[in-house]
């Protein structure tokens, strides 16, 4: 039977994506409705503000991911083409660069030789790919998954501080939408050190910390530069 193991590691790419979309969904929306109630603008101007920040937003983080992991998986695609001519051209080069690889790790020089020839027989660019460029189907660049978690993920995000926006009185709408929006940034932090098997309480701190000053700062904007009451 084989034995199965689940690392944390295999929630690595999409929890990047998804943790950051939402993170900034809520600090970049709850912002901009801050800042812009603080500037005195009408309810139906703070309302339009927020949907076009989820809009503009989702979609800037979706062009943002791709364009970023794609160059990632770019830098991929041409290091294991490059080890693909290498293994064409010269391959028992190539298994002694392997050779050696498991030796400084430890293996014996005669059983290191084994290994890599019964590697490289099996599976030549998988095992180049492996152990010798680091690269892991587990972790590996993928433009499409990162660009999708992170504009879904933002517009959850977004859409948070909105609803809070639709649903509180318009004289305390900063003070709700500034505090529910550290709350939202708080589970978010808290929950994704937890997938991630980091402290909890650290992972939120962080991002409420962030948030808070964000809000803070835009407000203070928004007081001085707007319309005065």
């Amino acid at each position: 039977m084989r034995h199965r193991e689940r690392h944390r590691n295999q929630h690595a790419g999409w929890l990047r994506a998804a943790v950051l979309g939402a993170n900034d969904g809520i600090v970049s929306t709850a912002s901009l409705l801050v800042g812009v109630a603080a500037a005195h603008a009408s309810h139906a101007s703070i309302l339009t503000t927020g949907v076009a920040a989820l809009v503009a937003g989702a979609m800037s983080m979706a062009a943002g991911e791709y364009v970023s992991v794609h160059s990632q998986a770019d830098t991929e695609n041409a290091d294991l083409a490059r080890e693909r001519a290498e293994l064409r051209d010269d391959p028992l080069d190539e298994r002694r660069e392997l050779t050696a690889i498991y030796v400084s790790r430890g293996v014996e020089q005669r059983l290191a030789e084994q290994v890599a020839a019964q590697l490289m027989q099996h599976d030549d660019i998988g095992a180049h790919a492996r152990d010798e460029l680091g690269m892991s189907s587990v972790v590996n660049a993928q433009p499409v998954q990162a660009a999708l978690s992170s504009a879904a993920s933002f517009a959850v995000g977004a859409a948070l501080p909105l609803a809070v926006l639709l649903l509180v009185p318009e004289t305390t709408l900063i003070w709700w939408i500034a505090g529910t929006s550290l709350l939202f940034l708080a589970l978010l932090g808290g929950a994704a050190a937890r997938v991630g098997g980091a402290a909890v309480l650290s992972g939120a701190w962080r991002v409420t910390f962030w948030g808070a000053l964000a809000m803070a700062i835009t407000a203070g904007v928004g007081s001085l530069f707007g319309t005065p009451v």
